[in-house]
């Protein structure tokens, strides 16, 4: 199994920034793409940023204010998923939540965390 624990949401003044983390952990992780989505109060969730074998996607919002990136640990037990988000507008404030995409033994299998709320706000 994999357990995602996401980290550094909170309060902000519009303009600033927040680096959230998610720690992927397990016995062995199979698992390939890992990303970041968001659920705003009333709006469905969406896709904020993608990240496979070093390949990046990210939706058009967050294009050019956010960068997701991975550490993955050399013996495959835990990898830590990164999103620097840059210049947050109020529009921003959701719940974040990280994603992982099963691989190997465990695929098509999806493994979500808990969320972190961002907040962007004056």
């Amino acid at each position: 199994q994999v357990q995602l624990v996401e980290s550094g949401g909170g309060l902000v003044q519009p303009g600033e920034s927040l680096r959230l983390s998610c720690l992927a952990s397990g016995r062995s992780l199979n698992i390939g793409a890992m990303a970041w989505y968001r659920q705003a109060p009333g709006k469905k969730r969406e896709l904020v940023a993608r990240i496979h074998d070093g390949i990046t996607d990210y939706s058009d919002s967050a294009w050019g204010r956010f960068t997701i990136s991975r550490d993955n640990a050399r013996d495959n037990t835990k990898s830590m998923v990164y999103l620097q988000m840059r210049d947050l507008k109020p529009e921003d404030t959701a719940l974040y939540t990280c994603y992982a995409q099963g691989t190997r033994l465990l695929t098509g299998r999806e493994f979500w965390g808990q969320g972190t709320q961002v907040t962007a706000s004056s």
